[in-house]
C-alpha cells in the first residue's frame, strides 16, 4: 500500500511552485493590458479620423457658400443701393438724416447694416420712432417718426423772442431737449418755460430739474378740454423753488405750487366758470393758499375804454373861404333903354390845388 499512495501522490504534484504561478499571472495581466490598450488607440484614431473628416467637411461647405454668396450676392451688381425711399413727418432734412446714417447708394444692399442704420438715426435729438426696411433687390425704406415739441425752455427769466435766442430750446412732452434747424412758424405759439437752470440744459439730453418736469406735466394736465380753450398757458416762471408763475395768452398771472397740481387745476376751472358767469376777467390767482385765496380780476372793457377816451373841450370849427371871389360889373343901358348885366366871367380850372380851410375858433360869447 504504501508504494501506491506514494506513487500516486508523486503524479498530483504541481510542477510549478507558488513563486512561478505568480510569475505566470503577471505576465498574463501584461499580456491583456497591452491588447486593450492597443484596442483604445485604434478606437481613438478612428474617432479623430472621423472628427478631422467632418471639420473638413464643413470648412469646404463654408468656403463654398461663402464664394457663392459673394457672387450671387455681395457683388452681384442687381443688388446694388438704387433707391433710398425717406419718410418723415418733421422738419428733418433728407440730407441730414442719411448723413447721419452714413447711407449713400451704389452701396452693395446686404452690406448695409440695417440694425446700425437704425441706431445712428435714433441718436438725433428729433428722432422719436425709427423703422428701416429693405426691399429686394435695390430698395431701402426708412420712416422716421420725430418728436414733437410741446414749450420753449430757456435759463433766461425775460425772452421775447426764442427763434432768436441761442440759450432756447425745444422740449418735447418726455423732456428731451432738441434744437430745430428750420423752424416751423407753429413754434412761435407754444410755451415757454423761464428761468431753468443752465446745467440741464443740453441738445439731445432728458432735462432732469425737477422744476422743469413739474411744468412739463402741467402742460399736460391743462391740455384738457375746458383749460385747453379758457386757459391757454403762454409762460411758466420756475425761477423760484416754492412757485409756478404762470401766464395765459390774457395776461392772467396764475401762482401755483409744485405738489398737487390737478387739485390745484380743479380750483383754478371752479374761479374760471366764476369769471365767465360774471362776466369778469381774472387778473391774478394764488393757489399756493388752500383757504381765503387772493384773487383779482381785470378792469371792464367799458371802463378802460372810458378811461382813455378824452374828448376834446371845444370842438373846431372849419371856415370854407371861396376859391375865386366873384367880379361886379357896371350894368350896361341896352337897345330899350333897359339895363343889363354881363354874366359873370366863368373861373379858370388852374392846376394848383385849392388852399386849405384855415380852422377857426369860436369866440366865446358871454
Amino acid at each position: 500500500m504504501r508504494p501506491a499512495q506514494r506513487r500516486s501522490q508523486s503524479r498530483n504534484r504541481r510542477v510549478s511552485n507558488v513563486r512561478q504561478r505568480r510569475q505566470q499571472h503577471l505576465l498574463d495581466v501584461k499580456v491583456r493590458s497591452r491588447r486593450a490598450a492597443q484596442h483604445r488607440a485604434r478606437k481613438a484614431l478612428a474617432v479623430l479620423s472621423r472628427v478631422v473628416l467632418l471639420a473638413a467637411l464643413c470648412a469646404a461647405v463654408y468656403a463654398g457658400t461663402r464664394e457663392a454668396a459673394r457672387r450671387l450676392f455681395f457683388e452681384n451688381p442687381d443688388y446694388q443701393l438704387k433707391t433710398i425711399e425717406l419718410q418723415t413727418d418733421g422738419t428733418l432734412q433728407r440730407e441730414q438724416i442719411l448723413n447721419a446714417a452714413d447711407l449713400r447708394e451704389g452701396e452693395n444692399i446686404f452690406r448695409i447694416n440695417l440694425a446700425r442704420v437704425h441706431d445712428l438715426i435714433q441718436q438725433l435729438p428729433q428722432t422719436d420712432e425709427v423703422q428701416v426696411l429693405r426691399k429686394l433687390p435695390s430698395e431701402i425704406d426708412i420712416r422716421v417718426v420725430e418728436r414733437k415739441p410741446v414749450a420753449w425752455i430757456t435759463s433766461e427769466k425775460e425772452i421775447s423772442d426764442p427763434f432768436a435766442s441761442d440759450s432756447a430750446f425745444l422740449v418735447d412732452a418726455r423732456g428731451v431737449l432738441m434744437k430745430e434747424k428750420k423752424l416751423l412758424p407753429e413754434y412761435l405759439g407754444l410755451p415757454v418755460i423761464l428761468g431753468c437752470s443752465s446745467e440741464w440744459l443740453e441738445v439731445g439730453k432728458v432735462v432732469e430739474s425737477p422744476e422743469a418736469k413739474t411744468a412739463l406735466e402741467l402742460l399736460r394736465l391743462s391740455s384738457r378740454s375746458f383749460l385747453q380753450m379758457r386757459f391757454q398757458i403762454r409762460e411758466i416762471d420756475v425761477s423760484e423753488s416754492y412757485r409756478l408763475l404762470v401766464t395765459d395768452k390774457n395776461h392772467s398771472r396764475v401762482m401755483l405750487g409744485y405738489n398737487d397740481l390737478e387739485t390745484q387745476l380743479r380750483r383754478l376751472e371752479q374761479f374760471l366758470v366764476y369769471c365767465d358767469d360774471s362776466k369778469q376777467e381774472l387778473a391774478t390767482l394764488n393757489l399756493l393758499v388752500q383757504r381765503n385765496i387772493p384773487v383779482t380780476f381785470a378792469p371792464r372793457l367799458v371802463a378802460v375804454i372810458n378811461d382813455t377816451i378824452e374828448p376834446a373841450v371845444e370842438p373846431r370849427i372849419m371856415k370854407a373861404i371861396p376859391v375865386h371871389p366873384s367880379e361886379t360889373r357896371r350894368p350896361r343901358q341896352g337897345s330899350g333903354g333897359q339895363e343889363t348885366v354881363s354874366p359873370a366871367p366863368k373861373a379858370r380850372t388852374s392846376s394848383k390845388p385849392p388852399p386849405k380851410a384855415i380852422p377857426t375858433q369860436r369866440q366865446k360869447t358871454d
